[in-house]
Parts: C-alpha cells; sequence; structure tokens
C-alpha cells in the first residue's frame, strides 16, 4: 500500500516571533505595611522587541525609576510577573556611581571580573570598551580626571561589559550640560546601532525621547500606568532640533501634561 501523502499546506510557514527582550504581565507594586500601602505602578503590561530602543516617558514620581529596578531584579513586583533576556539587564543610573579610587579601565574590570574572565582579558576588554565609547587612552586616569562627559562614558562602557542583550538606563544624560548630552545622545545611537541591544531608557525630557526612541510609552502619575505610546519612524540618526523630532514632541508634551493637570486635579 502506498504511503499517505501529507496535506500541501496553503503558503509558506510562517515562523513565530522572537520572544520579549523585556516582559512585563499584569504588574502591580506597592510600598507600604499591610493595610496602608501606596500604589506606584497599576496593572503595567509590556515587551521590549530584541534590539529596540524603547523610551519610557513620564511626570517626576510616576514610578519610571521604580519599573526599571523592577526589570533590573533590584525590586520584586507586588504581583505580575517580569522578565528579560539573558536573566540580568545591564543598569546606567543618572549618576556615574565609579569608584573614585580606581582607574577608569578597573572601573569596567569589575564588571569583567563578575564575568570570570582572566585578568589579561579583562584588560583588552576594558581597552576595547574605552574605544567603543571614544575614550580610547583614559585606561589608567582617574574619575576626579574625568569630566561629567566623560564619567558617563566610563559608565556606560562599564554596563557594555556585562555582556546583558538589554541595557537599561535611568537618566543617564539628565546631570549633562546641553551640549555634552547632545554629543552623547549621538554616541550612545551610534552604539545602539552597531550593538543591538534592547534598551530601555527612563526620562522626562520629551526631547530626549524622541531623539533616541523607536518608540516612547508615556505613563500616568501615580500609580504609573502605560496610557498610550508612539512608533517614532523618523531616521537616525536624528537632530534634537529638527523639524520631524520637534513636531512630535510638541504632541507628546500635549498629552504629558493632560496627565499632570489630570494627576493634580485628585
Amino acid at each position: 500500500m502506498a504511503p499517505a501523502l501529507a496535506e500541501e499546506q496553503d503558503g509558506p510557514s510562517v515562523a513565530a516571533p522572537p520572544a520579549p527582550a523585556v516582559r512585563l504581565d499584569r504588574v502591580f507594586k506597592s510600598f507600604g505595611r499591610p493595610g496602608s500601602e501606596t500604589a506606584v505602578l497599576e496593572d503595567i503590561t509590556l515587551d521590549v522587541r530584541p534590539g529596540e530602543f524603547l523610551c519610557l516617558l513620564g511626570a517626576s514620581g510616576c514610578g519610571k525609576s521604580t519599573l526599571l529596578n523592577l526589570v533590573a531584579g533590584l525590586e520584586r513586583p507586588t504581583s505580575g510577573s517580569v522578565e528579560a533576556a539573558g536573566g540580568c539587564p545591564a543598569l546606567m543610573f543618572q549618576e556615574h556611581a565609579l569608584f573614585p579610587w580606581l582607574t577608569a579601565g578597573r572601573n569596567i574590570e569589575l564588571a569583567l571580573l563578575l564575568r570570570d574572565l582572566p585578568r589579561a582579558e579583562r584588560r583588552l576588554e576594558a581597552e576595547r570598551l574605552l574605544e567603543l565609547v571614544r575614550l580610547g587612552g583614559s585606561y589608567g586616569k582617574r574619575v576626579h580626571e574625568l569630566s561629567g562627559g566623560m564619567r558617563q562614558r566610563v559608565a556606560l562602557a562599564r554596563a557594555l561589559a556585562q555582556n546583558s542583550p538589554v541595557l537599561l538606563m535611568d537618566e543617564p544624560f539628565a546631570a549633562l550640560d546641553a551640549i555634552t548630552r547632545d554629543v552623547l545622545h549621538e554616541e550612545l545611537t551610534r552604539i545602539w546601532q552597531g550593538t543591538r541591544l534592547s534598551v530601555v531608557f527612563v526620562t522626562h525630557n520629551v526631547r530626549e525621547a524622541v531623539r533616541l526612541g523607536q518608540r516612547v510609552v508615556l505613563m500616568s502619575s501615580r500609580p504609573g500606568r502605560i496610557t498610550r505610546e508612539w512608533r517614532i519612524d523618523l531616521p537616525q540618526p536624528r537632530r534634537i532640533e529638527s523639524s520631524g523630532v520637534a513636531e512630535l514632541s510638541v504632541e507628546i508634551t500635549a498629552e504629558l501634561r493632560k496627565e499632570i493637570r489630570r494627576h493634580g486635579q485628585h
């Protein structure tokens, strides 16, 4: 007897979409004692695609940093689930958090030490990362010898040294002057395009979010909820003063102001 023939497919098979780099599913977070808790985040459901640059935007105190801490594993959700590819995302803060008694290179090597790289490899990798952030030749410089922008470059190199597919950034350029911030926007875009990391970037600066992100997610205030998002189709690299960035920033700013006024009425 002839073997049965398999039924023909109607069309070419479609590959399943890749798993998210970051997934938050119905996340709630509150602080305080039982019976007197304060809700900080409420019903957050969000996926970040592999290689996506996502900006979280909202007024001060809306829970952006708390959300980032949940993804980083520094806090646990009150309920819901948080998953990140690679297990432990790299995290970069507003303050550089460099150890002043170590050189720039040795600060980076701390992250490499956690990866169990041999000493000789740590030195070479630290120098490579300094080249990547355009601080070649700065391995032996102490923190006090570096400008604010240079310190943030070292902090970025240290975050990249963790070799995680996910990079979390909590307002890393907020304390810098406008010109230095503009230069670091360009550098971060270049590095992201070269590495294809998944980046979650927290900011309250609308133009910064539009300049950097592929997607901008707006959060409400207290408790933080996701209220709206925008896909940014403007080509990279972008200029913060370009007409496309300016026009979209006006639209998003209007929505942000609505959220701030709505919160002020409660």
